[in-house]
């Protein structure tokens, strides 16, 4: 945000405004500038890399206007500020998809404010601001309720049919809940959770990363691909409203919201109705202060008059309409210098390469390091030590390089030289895979893999530090996790500063983990693509070893959160760990999960139905914990989440159910308050939790009627 908007904005490069920008020396420097903003904006709405990110583009764009309005015979008829979007297509548009303008401070909106009310020769009634996604532009056309055609923007008069491709998005569906004949305009993206599985996914497949989530969402509409890559759909315009739900923006976006569509008004940037500018430019800064946890990309912010009335009154110029605007805010993406590249070994022994860069704020947080996914990716992009590179992060998304400036590259910049070696242990590389591994696989890393395995979030073995497992491993008593249940007092206490108190005190502790839930034994084997929730998920799915050992890939695709890919890659993993898994069970650790299936028939816990945490029709509800809980972590607030039925999720939406918030709690509560979501008190959700273990279900559910909206 500007901190014209916000007091507590970050410190950014400014954004040019077209009004202060210096138009071109000469007509060459003029064309030379059309021709690069053209070659950035086909790759952009093509869903290709970004030639150059967001504030550059901006830039060269408002020197192109400023040329254009100081030399009007320059002008020509592929200038950006005559064309819109891209080559067009097969499928005409009913009406004109046209851009809108842009305004990059307070000053320049509530210029635009009162040119509007100059132009209605009166004050704008009522105003709606929403969120500018950054997706892709798409026309859907409904038939009596069902989705008959699909297509993108392209020039704003033409463009691509992708029916096709409708399957893959959320938020579009096949049928509306009535049936009516409508046209949808919306954006299509991909929400930063699902840009983590589409990267995945590529990299699954053999090929490089996606650049950002906008071109992965525009890229992944139109190609045909083996695999499926999730996108979302959020609706910002319709045609063909009935006139008793079409006299303002606001009632037409409740419209669609009722029909079963998505928009912008559900989503958890939510749409704000304000009264006057000075209500608008709250709304603006509110929404920017919360840019980076809304869990999808935005760009900006967009105002419209409110009122058909006022915009039918207001018109359109020849590119946008004069009753909207579109507030930039400064692009997520960021300059700044590559020190170095380092290699770094996984505890599963994969190896990749990491940038080390010179501090720059990104999306709020202070960056020094990003990944450079795998060596094959990094050749590919081909990044040096001392290029000025192109730093991009969105919300929880690890931040990443996504390309260098050419021009900028000093002369004695060397191409980066892959390890021929196992940078931890000199062995031999398997590069078979995009993502190269020791060829000793886990063993390489076997004290980071032991680490894992007696880190609290995992088995949570108490008194087993860092020293002692390096003394334990250069004594040769221990090789992997299984032979810790082997140490005995005498073999402890003869080790240098263990006595036997404190190897007595270990060797309990140690010996106590057996009883811990199978969840945490799959989280300490450190299963690739898993992590501490999918290892919960996965328990309670399957509910015993034997049942994740046995199961066909078919059976692992419906476990929520894994397709065919991820589980072809756990399956590979758990033939690996096999004699780790039996080891364990031969020194007596548990295999079963306490609330999983088999647990249910064998030791009485509750079967799904009970469980208060889920809907009559057995699916989970969806929490957010925030701030503290009474007695319990943050991951074991999560887990208890699990434990009693409901799905835990890190991030506030308009579909989740309801949210915990204890103290200390932030932004998540905030936004819970601003979607009206119900609240549930830490207090009381520890209560809820001590209920049903106590199996008291009269409490569980007056507790769960305590919900407040």
């Amino acid at each position: 945000m500007h901190n014209d908007l916000a007091a507590d904005a970050i410190a950014v490069a400014p954004i040019v405004d077209p009004a202060h920008a210096r138009p071109h020396a000469t007509r060459d420097e003029y064309r030379s500038a059309v021709e690069q903003a053209r070659g950035a904006a086909a790759a952009y709405y093509a869903g290709e890399q970004n030639l150059l990110d967001d504030a550059d583009y901006d830039a060269l764009y408002a020197r192109i206007v400023a040329s254009e309005r100081e030399h009007p015979q320059w002008r020509t008829g592929d200038s950006p500020t005559a064309v819109v979007g891209t080559v067009g297509g097969d499928v005409e548009h009913s009406s004109p998809m046209l851009s809108i303008g842009n305004v990059f401070n307070s000053e320049g909106l509530r210029d635009w404010a009162a040119k509007l009310d100059r132009t209605l020769d009166r004050p704008v009634t009522r105003y709606t601001v929403e969120p500018k996604i950054d997706g892709l532009a798409i026309a859907a056309r409904y038939t009596e309720g069902r989705l008959t055609q699909l297509a993108t923007r392209g020039n704003g008069y033409t463009g691509e049919d992708v029916t096709s491709q409708a399957r893959l998005i959320a938020g579009l569906p096949q049928r509306l809940s009535a049936p009516v004949t409508i046209e949808v305009r919306g954006e299509v993206y991909m929400t930063d959770t699902d840009f983590a599985k589409g990267c995945d996914l590529r990299l699954a497949h053999g090929e490089p990363v996606f650049a950002n989530p906008r071109s992965a969402a525009a890229g992944s509409l139109r190609a045909q691909r083996v695999y499926d890559v999730p996108l979302s759909f959020m609706a910002y315009a319709a045609h063909g409203v009935p006139e008793e739900h079409a006299h303002s923006h606001s009632a037409v976006i409740d419209h669609l919201g009722a029909l079963g569509v998505a928009t912008t008004a559900q989503s958890s940037a939510g749409l704000a109705v304000c009264t006057d500018i000075d209500e608008v430019t709250a709304a603006v800064a509110a929404l920017g202060a919360r840019r980076g946890d809304l869990g999808f990309g935005v760009d900006g912010v967009v105002v419209k008059a409110d009122l058909t009335a006022d915009q039918e009154q207001a018109g359109y110029s020849t590119r946008a309409p004069r009753w909207g605007i579109a507030y930039k805010f400064p692009a997520d993406t960021r300059t700044t210098t590559l020190l170095r590249i380092d290699v770094q070994v996984g505890r599963t022994g994969v190896i990749t390469p990491v940038a080390v860069l010179e501090p720059v704020q990104v999306g709020g947080v202070v960056v020094t390091s990003a990944t450079l996914h795998n060596f094959t990716d990094l050749q590919r992009r081909d990044v040096r030590a001392g290029d000025t590179v192109y730093i991009r992060r969105a919300g929880d998304v690890i931040p990443e390089i996504t390309g260098a400036v050419p021009d900028a590259r000093p002369a004695d910049a060397e191409p980066f030289s892959p390890p021929e070696h196992c940078p931890r242990c000199g062995g031999d590389i398997d590069r078979s895979n995009l993502r190269w591994r020791c060829a000793r696989g886990r063993a390489c890393g076997e004290k980071a893999t032991l680490l894992y395995y007696t880190s609290r979030d995992a088995m949570d073995i108490e008194g087993l530090g860092d020293k002692i497992l390096d003394a334990l491993l250069a004594a040769g008593h221990i090789t992997d996790a299984a032979d810790l249940y082997a140490l005995d007092v005498p073999t402890l206490a003869a080790m240098d500063r263990l006595g036997t108190v404190s190897a007595t005190n270990l060797v309990n502790s140690i010996a106590a983990t057996k009883a811990r839930p199978l969840s945490r034994v799959l989280t300490g084997l450190g299963i690739r693509m898993t992590g501490r929730t999918l290892s919960r998920r996965i328990a309670r799915h399957f509910g015993t070893m034997d049942a994740i050992l046995a199961a066909t890939p078919a059976e692992w695709e419906q476990v929520d959160g894994i397709g065919s890919e991820r589980a072809a890659v756990i399956l590979a993993e758990l033939a690996e760990v096999a004699p780790l898994i039996a080891k364990l069970a031969a020194h007596g650790v548990n295999m079963t999960e306490p609330t999983g299936p088999a647990a249910t028939a064998d030791t009485g816990a509750p079967a799904d139905s009970a469980l208060p945490l889920r809907r009559p029709d057995g699916t989970p509800m969806t929490v957010v914990v925030t701030g503290s809980v009474p007695g319990l972590t943050r991951n074991q607030g999560n887990e208890a989440v699990e434990e009693l039925g409901g799905k835990s999720s890190g991030s506030v939406s308009s579909k989740t159910d309801f949210v915990v918030v204890g103290d200390g709690a932030g932004s998540k509560a905030t936004k819970a308050a601003d979607l009206g979501l119900p609240i549930l008190d830490a207090d009381k959700f520890a209560r809820l939790l001590a209920a049903h273990r106590a199996g008291d279900l009269t409490t569980t559910t007056e507790i769960l009627t305590t919900l407040s909206r």
